[in-house]
């Protein structure tokens, strides 16, 4: 019998893999419109799909949105039937054998599973809406949407019934619903009243992770052992106490894990709750028969997938098709689907981590007023400014986002050498950086500030202040020692920038030299016939060539190395298309700037000093500057300059002092050295200096 149903269930996978589904019936247009307006929220349940589904594809039609649509539509296509194809491949020994590997997965995930803690989800009902209504108490009762005809934040309840929804333009919601009321988006009373419940939520669980606004994950176990009650009368009693608090509705969910509380929470709402013991059979009881899109991580694309690929429709289902997820998805992704058929969620409180970066966007109607975008820009970075010093933080890169009408996504971002956190400054340079995308049609405009001035990724270092490397190697520690180890040779500090698909490297700016010749020295950077240079392998390993050896006569003798070397550096000179970046030389740099020529850098020999890699990042330090910013291109050309000629200075003075010491002085600390040496009471230590100095420590 057991050998029957496993023939069955490998003729089932086998069919879908072929793609053998029944497709008699020839779909209407709208129904292969697929949009996210269609899925059932709360408060949707009876909601005529099909007239949603018809109403946004006649809305839509011919529209810029429906015209992405059907690009993402045609991509996801694409998608399934590649994936179909990897299907059909498999026989029925590599189906059995991705089924033992699924097997195997399922068993070393349930011994992970925890059912000691007790997880609270609260997400509050339909809040934006809420909020206004309790501001507007007229509004109670009447269909109202929070937005405008561009866009909608969120729906109440009386709305949803007509199939509005958040995420959906407003022309459509009052095509769905005629008596639709529009209220504008206020984020200062959503702020304050979430403020309100987030006192409420610490009361039960200091360390709460609010998800959003109106959402949180609190884990209560301690609150139920202190309080001796069940998870059950907190939720009621977390509730009551948000309602009294704020004259808000909150429904509630408590389960095992977050993922299942998460769940929970979505099915009795509006203000109502759901708890699912902690108990494996309750969890597998409860998950096996819950629809795949009801899970957080699986959207639009993932549902359709595993729908018209594999058949799965049920979390259960992803259990019985284990071999085949294992087959076609990733380690990590097919761990994910095989947790979610057991109901395995995160039950950890997660580690507290520094924020990276700190954002502000808008949507709006399709515009194309400069002045129009400008204004939103300002407000934008006040914005920006008010979240940024509310944190106490300041940012270097600044990043501009932009949706244009046909839902090109476009960001573009200027990585500064001072930390900003002003709406002055943010508007500066945020205005740069969208007038070089101008003219264009936008709908949404976005910035973004990262590398914080609490990050370990800082600025490039003050010229003025010196490196350890360089200090020691200045002679400012111990000069006497200094010149005692002049035989150990001198340090070469090499930090290489390696390009793994043209095989060249070049050093960093910060203490890079060669055979004592700086690398940011116009007469020797970056001739690549230098007889001290270095080119780099695809593995990031460095092939050095030292200075070629001299005959009798004096003339140089070039060794097998240094042919292959000169060979790899005419195909470099022949093949300037291999090579991703030019050189820019001064002069170039200059004109490019619109520097006057007294500005122009006195030298020897005027050589490339800087390079723009793709002519927007430095490839000395990584800072990002477009072409626009002339003032900055030059202050950052400044900084590099001036860094060149301490270090300049400082082996100068190394030169110098070698210079005017005697070979009897030399012997003289040779002498004194050893007798420093001999001393019992200094055996086994030597000067710091001394220690950096010496190659053999490193």
């Amino acid at each position: 019998m057991e050998k029957e149903k496993e023939k069955e269930k490998e003729k089932s996978e086998k069919s879908i893999c072929s793609g053998d589904i029944d497709h008699t019936e020839t779909p209407r247009p709208w129904q292969s419109f697929h949009t996210v307006y269609t899925n059932a929220k709360a408060g949707m349940d009876g909601v005529d799909k099909e007239k949603v589904q018809r109403i946004v594809y006649d809305m839509s039609k011919g529209s810029k949105y429906f015209e992405n649509e059907e690009r993402k539509e045609a991509f996801m296509r694409q998608k399934i039937d590649n994936m179909r194809a990897q299907c059909a491949k498999l026989t029925p020994t590599a189906i059995s054998q991705y089924q033992k590997v699924a097997d195997r997965r399922i068993l070393e995930l349930e011994t992970k599973r925890d059912l000691s803690r007790i997880w609270l989800h609260v997400d509050m009902d339909a809040f934006y809406a809420a909020v206004e209504t309790l501001s507007n108490p007229s509004l109670k009762g009447k269909p109202m949407a929070v937005g405008g005809m561009s866009m909608i934040s969120t729906a109440n309840y009386e709305a949803r019934k007509f199939g509005v929804r958040a995420a959906m333009p407003g022309f459509i919601a009052r095509k769905l619903c005629p008596e639709l009321i529009f209220v504008p988006v206020d984020f200062k009373k959503y702020t304050y009243c979430s403020d309100l419940t987030r006192k409420v939520f610490q009361k039960y669980d200091p360390n709460f992770m609010a998800a959003s606004l109106d959402e949180a994950y609190l884990d209560i176990t301690d609150v139920c052992k202190e309080r001796s009650m069940t998870s059950g009368e907190i939720a009621k009693e977390l509730r009551t106490t948000v309602f009294e608090e704020t004259g808000l509705t909150c429904s509630a969910g408590v389960g095992s894990n977050r993922l299942l509380a998460k769940v929970c929470s979505d099915i009795n709402k509006p203000n109502g709750q759901f708890v699912l013991p902690n108990d494996r059979m309750a969890v597998m009881t409860f998950i096996s028969s819950l629809p795949i899109r009801k899970i957080g991580g699986i959207g639009k694309v993932t549902e359709h997938i595993l729908r018209d690929v594999l058949g799965i429709n049920t979390c259960e289902d992803m259990l019985q098709k284990g071999g085949l997820l294992c087959a076609l998805f990733s380690r990590s992704a097919a761990d994910f689907f095989l947790s979610v058929g057991l109901g395995l969620g995160q039950t950890e409180i997660p580690q507290v981590r520094s924020r990276k970066s700190i954002s502000n966007e808008r949507t709006f109607s399709s515009a194309e007023d400069e002045a129009s975008f400008y204004q939103k820009l300002a407000d934008l970075a006040k914005m920006l400014s008010v979240d940024m010093q509310k944190e106490g933080l300041s940012g270097r890169t600044l990043t501009l986002k932009l949706k244009t009408t046909t839902f090109e996504v476009r960001t573009r971002a200027v990585t500064l050498q001072k930390y900003i956190c002003s709406s002055e400054d943010i508007l500066k340079y945020a205005s740069k950086l969208l007038k070089a995308e101008l003219p264009v049609s936008l709908r949404l405009i976005g910035l973004r500030l990262s590398q914080f001035n609490a990050d370990k990724v800082v600025a490039p270092a003050d010229p003025t202040q010196k490196t350890l490397t360089n200090f020691l190697i200045s002679g400012d520690a111990s000069r006497e020692s200094m010149v005692d180890s002049s035989s150990m040779g001198s340090i070469v500090d090499h930090h290489f920038m390696n390009d793994t698909e043209t095989g060249f490297s070049m050093g960093s700016h910060e203490a890079c030299s060669y055979g004592g010749r700086d690398l940011l020295d116009s007469s020797h950077f970056p001739d690549l016939e230098d007889d001290n240079c270095a080119i780099g392998n695809n593995d990031g390993e460095m092939q050095k060539f030292h200075e070629p050896l001299n005959d009798e006569n004096g003339n140089k003798v070039n060794t097998p190395e240094r042919k292959s070397y000169q060979n790899a550096v005419s195909e470099l000179k022949a093949d300037s298309s291999s090579v991703p970046f030019a050189f820019c030389s001064l002069d170039e740099e200059n004109k490019r700037a619109n520097l006057p020529d007294d500005d122009t850098v006195s030298s020897s020999n005027q050589g490339e000093l800087l390079l723009w890699v793709n002519d927007y990042k430095c490839s000395l330090c990584g800072i990002e500057l477009p072409p626009c910013f002339v003032e900055e291109r030059q202050e950052h050309f400044d900084f590099h300059l001036a860094e060149r000629l301490q270090k300049e200075e400082s082996h100068c003075d190394t030169r110098m002092l070698r210079h005017r010491l005697s070979p009897k002085d030399n012997i003289a600390s040779q002498r004194k050295r050893k007798k420093q040496r001999a001393s019992p009471k200094d055996k086994g230590h030597i000067p710091i200096d001394l220690f950096f100095v010496s190659s053999q420590n490193f």
